[in-house]
């Protein structure tokens, strides 16, 4: 694929190092606004300076709205965002815990300042991120965005925060694209998955775009995507391209590990590479698919393409998607191969039992006690 003139600024971030000093020195400079919208938020150390840094954007006149998952977040004190409510700060929570619609989460991780500057990816604001992602703390990436973008990803905070309390299944009707700017700007687009009724857009355009690839790598950290996009990989590979898969060789939930390993001989049979990083949880969401990049909040597990709400950015540009690659393969020396022959054999039965019994909870039991509580929903 040629390469195609971006308007957005983008600089990757790959450890938390990196990442949350870029935020803090992105909310002090703001002038006008600080909207940070995150999965968990967790106390601690970090979380303060997060908390003192929006107060003091807040203080010198820049509107700070703060947007958190209802039960990502759930281990926050009370009264901890209270300094910042006092100071005129802004805090909601996203779908407040309630049992009927406990499987709609907003998984979505996003600061804009200004309108200007945005920043996404997988990065929760939690003491785990912290490190190099190899030494210490789990291994993540990021991307800074400055230009068209991060305006309009201002605008997706802002309907998410009018309808934080996620009453109603009118509540999901959000712009799945931003107005008009892929027509304008092919090659960046922003995609929105929200639960529901209609085909996933994140899916959708990954789909398109397969099905011409001659080499796709992809790193996610939950890996249990639909049989259509199982049956996309594989076909790559039967036409001669190259598929590669970085996947967590320990997980913080091991019942997706189990679930997607349910998946490797068959994929390993039909000449898909899979790789297991090993020094640290692996949390990162890269997709790259020739001179196209994907990266944000949302894994290619049922739960991030039929249940949460997660975005995506879409970039078409050689420079960018070569310092993906770069990036990836920087991490592939850090992990194990999983070779077919070896795969097969030192596997027990009992073992591959558990794995189909986690693959049916994560990909039949959840996605349809997801799908009754919505039915439950008023409209």
């Amino acid at each position: 694929m040629s390469s195609t003139a971006i308007q957005t600024a983008c600089q990757w971030l790959r450890t938390g190092d990196e990442v949350f000093p870029a935020m803090l020195a992105a909310i002090d400079a703001a002038r006008t606004s600080a909207c940070l919208e995150i999965y968990i938020f967790a106390p601690g150390p970090l979380g303060q300076r997060f908390r003192e840094t929006l107060i003091r954007a807040q203080l010198r006149g820049a509107r700070v709205r703060v947007l958190l998952d209802a039960f990502g977040s759930m281990g926050l004190p009370g009264d901890f965002w209270e300094p910042l409510r006092a100071v005129g700060g802004e805090v909601r929570w996203f779908n407040p815990a309630a049992l009927m619609r406990l499987s709609f989460r907003n998984h979505r991780k996003l600061l804009v300042c200004d309108r200007q500057v945005a920043f996404v990816g997988g990065f929760n604001i939690a003491h785990e991120y912290e490190g190099d992602g190899v030494h210490a703390g789990w291994h993540d990436l990021g991307l800074k965005l400055e230009g068209p973008l991060a305006e309009q990803l201002a605008v997706s905070f802002e309907e998410m925060f009018a309808r934080a309390e996620f009453r109603h299944k009118r509540f999901t009707r959000l712009r799945r694209v931003p107005v008009d700017k892929s027509a304008i700007w092919p090659s960046e687009q922003i995609f929105f998955s929200e639960p529901g009724r209609g085909r996933n857009p994140i899916k959708l355009a990954l789909r398109g775009d397969l099905a011409a690839a001659r080499d796709v790598r992809i790193m996610v950290a939950y890996f249990l995507p639909t049989w259509r996009l199982r049956r996309d990989l594989v076909r790559i590979a039967q036409r001669g391209g190259r598929v590669q898969l970085i996947l967590p060789g320990k997980s913080d939930v091991p019942l997706s590990l189990l679930a997607a390993q349910s998946l490797y001989r068959q994929l390993l049979m039909d000449g898909v590479e899979i790789y297991e990083f090993q020094p640290q949880i692996l949390h990162a969401k890269l997709i790259i698919v020739d001179d196209i990049v994907y990266v944000g909040s949302s894994n290619l597990d049922q739960r991030s393409l039929r249940i949460n709400y997660e975005l995506m950015i879409r970039i078409q540009n050689a420079q960018i998607a070569g310092n993906a690659r770069a990036i990836f393969a920087g991490d592939l020396h850090r992990c194990r191969r999983i070779e077919f022959e070896q795969w097969r054999k030192v596997h027990p039965f009992w073992l591959r039992l558990k794995r189909r019994l986690a693959y049916y909870l994560l990909v039949r039991i959840d996605p349809n006690l997801a799908r009754r509580q919505w039915r439950s929903l008023p409209e």
